[in-house]
């Protein structure tokens, strides 16, 4: 709906709630008792003065809306056309373009239908410099992006104040072997991403990180309006605020892992449940936890019926974002289906550095691998107490006895910082320092150094959306112990029919059960298990990942190319709120006559 129709409809629910309020004052107080209408004509007229006020109320805000994302776009109109402008003029040559920046004849013969489509897609990931996962599903999607549209711009909105565009791009090579399109792709500074940071809300954090998100995305659309949107880090309320803003701006998700799911409903009451909240739903204070996070998962069903374009990086993640947010986007003609695209993993690249042998078993070394960056939900912390638990069993085998952890991960902020240090401690505690390595912020040659030399892949957080580091261990040959939930259970570490790929496990008990499994199996089956495990990986490539997208950012183009329609209402609804605006003043007029 546009500006026009939007204020129609607030003049009309305005001019209804108005004559009716008057019309109800004065058969109240102007018409003689004799005449006034029963008790239950003056109820039906309040009743119809109050539904005409909310709805009003309703239409004034979208209008409000509306005007304020006209007034977005009106400021940032010349930023847009300077940075088209830019982009064109650029001299490319290595992407196929000539000295002016336009596409050779021959290599413009073989764009893709609507591979010239121009237009700026916006990127949502305001800790793009971070390294884990979600970034390289960040960058892989600019690659294919640009691949499929050379034309078209891609900006990136990121609060990564302490860096700049050609060491972000670096790192991106040298962390994901990943590289862009330089003179397409863009950067838009944010400067209120403390908003989104848990340390900014001790209390109600859920809430308060999705209300800062709402801050940090209009913060994003002061900088630059792009004509198509996309979050990809999981701040779903700045969907919803493009739409309130920009109703016809196509707008995406791929969604890591909901922000509520039904599993975290339930585990405040579960007695054996996992995650941080486990168990906090009990007492007066979980009674109004509870509550507060069912009426926040209402919230998050109607954000998400504003999505025109969803995916999931797994089966689990996609079932959580059916089950909350497929009625409302039913119920707001959303036609795309909810689709699957795993994250993409450098499969084929690890299947050439990394062989598979009798012969490279043999320089394999007893070490247990943990790649994944230091938040507080992957569960380190257990991860050593299991590791202590097995090391320090008497009459271990000898697999088992030389045994070392290593824990791989990036390092984003002074929290992170904090929490390393705090695990090494811990590690002294559990008397296994000299059996623990920390690696902070590994290139990509030194991980691929690491899955080289490593026999056991380690995966501790709890309803992992998806788990990229548990693909790269099987692509590499790695034996998986993951915890028993997510999609590491769901989609990864499965038996395909020809035998298990790894173990599962949930307790600190059981992943030292299935550590010492997984060293002392004997010498053939763990190349059989290794083999398997790289086939099983073979379904998570960066092709498939760029496929999988490409088809859903079709269908945002499509969107956005298709001709919106008339921003007036249509003639039928007009005729029948101008009879019902004579209707109430004919009524308002026979009093005064």
């Amino acid at each position: 709906m546009g500006i026009l129709s939007s204020l129609a409809l607030a003049a009309f629910f305005w001019l209804s709630s108005a004559l009716n309020f008057l019309l109800l004052y004065l058969q109240i107080f102007y018409i003689p008792e004799s005449k006034r209408p029963k008790a239950t004509g003056l109820l039906y007229r309040s009743v119809i003065t109050l539904g005409f006020s909310v709805a009003f109320t309703y239409f004034f805000f979208e209008l409000l809306g509306l005007v304020v994302g006209w007034y977005l776009q009106a400021r940032s109109a010349a930023k847009s056309e300077k940075i088209l402008s830019w982009a064109q003029s650029s001299d490319y040559t290595e992407s196929g373009k000539d000295a002016n920046g336009e596409l050779r004849r021959d290599q413009a013969e073989q764009l893709p239908e609507n591979g010239d489509w121009c237009g700026i897609i916006g990127f949502f990931h305001p800790f793009c410099n971070a390294g884990g996962g979600g970034e390289r599903v960040l960058w892989a999607a600019i690659k294919a992006t640009q691949e499929r549209y050379p034309k078209a711009t891609c900006v990136v909105y990121t609060g990564d104040h302490d860096t700049v565009k050609t060491k972000i791009l670096e790192r991106v090579k040298d962390r994901f072997n990943i590289e862009l399109h330089t003179s397409r792709l863009f950067f838009q500074y944010l400067s209120k991403r403390k908003w989104v940071l848990a340390s900014t809300w001790p209390h109600v954090t859920l809430l308060g990180q999705s209300l800062g998100s709402l801050i940090l995305g209009f913060d994003a659309f002061t900088l630059l309006v792009p004509d198509i949107y996309i979050d990809t880090m999981g701040y779903a309320y700045t969907l919803a605020l493009a739409k309130c803003f920009f109703p016809r701006m196509p707008v995406g998700a791929y969604v890591h892992y909901p922000t509520i799911s039904t599993d975290m409903l339930g585990s405040l009451d579960g007695e054996e449940a996992q995650g941080m909240n486990a168990g906090t739903g009990k007492g007066l204070k979980g009674f109004f936890k509870k509550r507060y996070w069912h009426l926040f998962a209402a919230s998050y069903r109607w954000v998400g019926g504003h999505v025109d374009v969803v995916m999931t990086n797994s089966s689990w993640t996609q079932g959580h974002i059916k089950s909350l947010w497929g009625r409302a986007r039913a119920g707001r003609q959303k036609t795309s289906e909810i689709e699957v695209v795993f994250p993409p993993v450098a499969v084929d690249e690890l299947k050439e550095a990394i062989a598979i042998s009798e012969e490279t078993e043999k320089n394999r070394e007893n070490v247990l691998l943990y790649i994944a960056q230091f938040r507080q939900e992957k569960n380190h912390t257990m991860i050593l107490n299991a590791f202590a638990e097995m090391f320090h069993k008497p009459e271990v085998p000898k697999e088992v006895s030389t045994a070392k952890l290593v824990l791989l991960g990036s390092v984003r902020d002074s929290e992170d910082a904090k929490r390393v240090y705090e695990l090494r401690l811990l590690a002294h505690e559990l008397k296994i320092k000299e059996q623990v390595e920390f690696v902070c912020d590994a290139s990509w040659p030194d991980i691929l150094e690491w899955l080289g030399k490593s026999s056991i892949g380690v995966n501790g957080m709890w309803n992992e959306h998806f788990g990229i580091g548990v693909v790269e261990y099987q692509a590499a040959g790695l034996i998986s112990v993951v915890n028993d939930s997510g999609g590491p259970k769901q989609d990864i570490v499965i038996d395909r029919g020809d035998g298990p790929t790894g173990f599962h496990a949930k307790s600190p008990s059981d992943y030292a059960e299935s550590f010492a499994k997984a060293l002392s199996l004997p010498f053939e089956e763990k190349i059989a298990m290794r083999l398997r495990a790289r086939s099983s990986a073979e379904r998570f490539g960066e092709k498939e990942f760029s496929d999988g997208w490409i088809v859903q950012a079709e269908k945002l183009v499509e969107l956005h190319t298709t001709s919106p329609d008339s921003d007036f209402p249509e003639l039928g609804v007009c005729a029948v709120t101008i009879a019902y605006l004579a209707f109430i003043s004919y009524e308002v007029w026979k009093i005064f006559r």
